[in-house]
């Protein structure tokens, strides 16, 4: 059975292993190790990626991280022979990404557990988005409040305990769990916050997480699907949001702050214009289309359809736009 280094030390960046077995795994090899600081996929969230050094220098990048039947099957792009030393390199990015959306998740589950008695029955953690299922309703205008609560344990940098406990001690213990455990049940707990078994790696301290974001809310299965980001994650989505309001604020001519107001503005405006000028148009053009055989003649002959179409005036090119005397007409 391979070790679990991930259990002991979630911030483990290389670690030192011997290949007990390499096989084939689908288009690729898996290698089966002695020990492993890579987290295989499971509990929702996704497998670790990285490399694995061989003595000659040679890299080997480790694709998947899956677990069957009791061990711990890295997916490799090379072979490597049963008994070499080799040095793993998890992806600490994406590691310590995974640690601070992990934890984040805890935080939030725990704080709508406790005030609103839901459960989590359905987890996600990809590569860019985390989703939360729970069993009850949780109303919008809640959403502030419950982000400002996560972050206030965020900022306390509580520390983040991984215990085990006996089966005595776990019939007396109230946890979060989507599965009956029995044995060997490892326990996460944040102090006053949430108590969960978890088999994932976690932060330290839940300061190490920095931001806990709500981004997306909506109902699902009876429940709710929430959508958060933590950490550099949140940090990327503020970026991105941040790029696309200074630039609807440049185009708008408006301060940072207003641009919601000032594309409301617009859009009313817009439609005060176009039903102004579709309103005009349209009793031109009956006015003059009873005594205009030519005009007749473009209509029933598909000469536009229905909405707005442009027709031109003397020394006007047709397209009407950005020429004095120029007019939209609407076709009826």
């Amino acid at each position: 059975m391979t070790e679990k280094l991930y259990n002991t030390d979630s911030h483990m960046h290389t670690f030192t292993a011997q290949v007990l077995s390499c096989g084939m795994e689908g288009e690729h090899f898996g290698l089966v190790l002695d020990r492993t600081a890579f987290f295989p996929e499971g509990g929702g969230q996704c497998a670790d990626t990285g490399v694995l050094i061989c003595p000659d220098g040679a890299q080997v990048q480790v694709l998947d991280v899956q677990e069957k039947d009791g061990r711990i099957v890295h997916v490799t792009d090379q072979a490597v022979e049963s008994g070499t030393a080799v040095e793993g390199q998890p992806d600490w990015a994406q590691r310590f990404s995974n640690m601070q959306q992990h934890t984040g998740e805890h935080i939030v589950s725990g704080l709508v557990h406790a005030a609103y008695g839901y459960d989590n029955v359905g987890f996600h953690l990809g590569r860019e988005i985390v989703t939360m299922d729970f069993n009850g309703a949780i109303p919008a205008e809640d959403v502030p409040e419950l982000e400002r609560r996560a972050n206030a344990v965020v900022f306390a940098n509580l520390p983040v305990q991984v215990t085990y406990p006996s089966p005595e001690e776990l019939k007396t213990l109230e946890y979060r769990s989507k599965l009956e455990l029995k044995d060997n049940v490892r326990i996460v707990t944040i102090p006053g916050v949430d108590v969960c078994a978890c088999c994932a790696p976690h932060v330290s301290y839940t300061g190490e997480i920095g931001l806990i974001k709500i981004v997306h809310l909506q109902k699902y299965k009876g429940g709710v699907r929430m959508t958060i980001r933590c950490g550099n994650r949140a940090l990327a989505d503020y970026q991105t949001k941040q790029d696309n309001i200074a630039a609807i604020s440049k185009a708008l001519s408006a301060r940072q702050e207003e641009t919601a107001a000032a594309v409301e503005r617009q859009k009313a405006e817009l439609a005060a214009m176009e039903g102004k000028m579709c309103g005009h148009s349209g009793r031109t053009d009956h006015a003059a289309g009873r005594d205009n055989p030519g005009y007749r003649e473009q209509h029933l002959s598909g000469g536009g359809g229905y909405g707005c179409q442009s027709h031109a005036h003397p020394g006007q090119s047709a397209d009407g736009e950005g020429r004095p005397g120029g007019r939209r007409v609407c076709r009826q």
